[in-house]
């Protein structure tokens, strides 16, 4: 086994174990208390000497990959779009979900107080005096 890389926690290791592992790649982890009680240090990950270049190609192809991801892109910037009269994407909808939350909320509060009207309410022909069975 030789070191294909070091980690600064035994979280960050096992996580690039198991994307190796899911190629195919068998690795060993070393160091930073990985198996013991404080799991504290860096941690070297080791892979067989054959699967050095492939673990190495594999790696470099998840870097390229998520420096083209766009979740830290901040889409609240004003960019003038070709075809909006140069306008921005300043004019975004809302996300969904909080209009959902509010509605449920707002249907269970009405829910709860036309059950509680409904309780008050006097039954068909007129209130009857306590102590009185009907029938």
């Amino acid at each position: 086994m030789v070191p294909l890389a070091r980690v600064a926690d035994s979280f960050g290791a096992r996580v690039l174990a198991a994307r190796l592992g899911a190629e195919g790649i068998v690795t060993q982890l070393r160091g930073g208390g990985v198996d013991g009680p404080y799991p504290v240090g860096d941690v070297e990950v080791l892979v067989s000497a054959t699967d050095l270049e492939i673990a190495r190609e594999l790696l470099l192809a998840d870097e390229v990959e998520s420096a083209f991801d766009d979740h830290d892109v901040d889409h609240d910037v004003d960019e003038a779009e070709p075809g909006n009269g140069g306008a921005g994407r300043r004019g975004r909808r809302a996300p969904l979900a909080p209009w959902v939350v509010l509605a449920v909320v707002v249907a269970l509060v009405l829910f709860a107080y036309v059950n509680i009207i409904g309780y008050h309410e006097t039954p068909p022909g007129g209130p009857r005096p306590s102590g009185q069975d009907a029938g």
